[in-house]
């Protein structure tokens, strides 16, 4: 066994050294591999979608919002019939079936011909199936006129009855109008209500809790008391006596947008604190200084340095404050104080149900409350799975 033995330089004699002239590689003395760069080198947004993803309740339920909404663009179109038509022959009648095979032979999707008796007793039309009739379910086909959005005259559908027949897959209501064209044109109201309402509720929030979370003081102070008196009051009497100032000869366009209003002005506080909370941590770190130094607006430093760091925060808190919104335009029109006819929204829908007799003889008029739940449900869920990407690195 030999030992290696190394001289010392004499004191004050220079050191050897050497100088590499190559680049600086600054991955030289720890290398990574292409899996740790896709990791290690990813942006923010990549690491909140990956970290989504994973939450497959909240895929599935973007996917059926995005569906939902993306429907509304066209509800004239996959309504089979338009919404203010009535069939005076098929006063509620029940939820019509389609079928495929008669008579063991596949036809392809059809209705058979409804007649009805008059029931003296319940006071009632039963209605049967004549398979006598048979009519063909028509698809790309020409049915009932519509202004598309208003604007634009048409009457092509997605789907139509057969010619002479009828198709009625959710019933009717009692002027025999079709609930499912009813339930789909009523989308486009009562989903977009929640829409235009956040929309209210985060400009309001941003602003006053961001300011308020900024400049601290007496601004602060004043807006924390303005919070907590709207917090104070109960929100089912506060929109009751909202809705009832509108005039009743305002327009139903007109008063849609005062009921987006009286949402939006109701829900701007649990935002507003937010904003405040995170602003007041974050107005003291080094980069909202060195902005202050180089001369930056107080506009510029609130909504572009800071509202843009917690922004993921702020959407998640938007997913789920949609449904209150939602669910407080369907109280309103249900308790017949919001939306009117001829506006038709989910909550306009179930004022028809009010009575018990009618949930007990004619069940399905109270369906629009299936996509309110499954909505709601949606929203939640989605809420929850941007809540946990909102912060990937947890």
């Amino acid at each position: 066994m030999s030992a290696t033995t190394h001289s010392l330089p004499p004191p004050g004699a220079p050191l050897d050294h050497f100088v590499d002239d190559a680049p600086f590689d600054p991955y030289a003395t720890e290398p990574m591999t292409k899996a740790q760069e896709r990791i290690y080198l990813a942006s923010q947004l990549t690491l909140m979608w990956w970290k989504f993803k994973r939450h497959r309740l909240a895929v599935v339920s973007g996917l059926f919002l995005a569906v939902l909404y993306a429907s509304i663009l066209i509800s004239e179109f996959l309504a089979p019939y338009n919404y203010t038509e009535r069939h005076t022959d098929f006063i509620r009648s029940p939820p019509q079936a389609v079928h495929l095979f008669h008579d063991g032979n596949f036809i392809g999707p059809f209705t058979y011909g409804l007649t009805y008796t008059l029931d003296m007793e319940k006071l009632r039309r039963n209605y049967t199936e004549d398979t006598s009739r048979i009519y063909p379910v028509r698809f790309f086909c020409r049915g009932d006129s519509y202004r598309f959005w208003g604007l634009i005259e048409g009457n092509l559908h997605l789907v139509c009855p057969g010619e002479g027949g009828t198709l009625f897959v959710l019933g009717t209501d009692r002027l025999g109008r079709d609930m499912l064209s009813r339930l789909i044109y009523g989308a486009r109201i009562s989903l977009t209500i929640g829409l235009i309402g956040i929309s209210v509720s985060f400009g309001l929030g941003i602003i006053i809790g961001g300011l308020a979370g900024y400049y601290g003081g007496w601004f602060d102070l004043l807006t924390q008391r303005a919070i907590e008196v709207v917090q104070s009051l109960p929100h089912i009497p506060l929109w009751l006596a909202l809705s009832s100032v509108m005039p009743p000869t305002w327009s139903p366009l007109l008063v849609y947008f005062g009921i987006t209003i009286i949402l939006g002005l109701m829900d701007w506080t649990g935002l507003a604190r937010a904003v405040r909370s995170k602003l007041l941590s974050l107005r003291e770190d080094d980069y909202v200084v060195a902005a202050q130094l180089m001369g930056a607006k107080t506009p510029r430093i609130v909504f572009r340095h800071l509202v843009p760091g917690f922004m993921s925060h702020l959407i998640a808190m938007a997913t789920i404050a949609i449904p209150s919104m939602i669910l407080g335009e369907t109280a309103l029109s249900f308790l017949g104080l919001g939306l009117r006819p001829p506006i038709t929204s989910w909550g306009v829908m179930l004022n028809e149900a009010q009575n018990i007799n009618i949930v007990v003889l004619y069940p399905w008029l109270i369906l629009p409350v299936v996509p309110v739940i499954a909505v709601i449900l949606a929203f939640n869920f989605l809420g929850d799975g941007l809540r946990d990407a909102a912060d990937p690195y947890r």
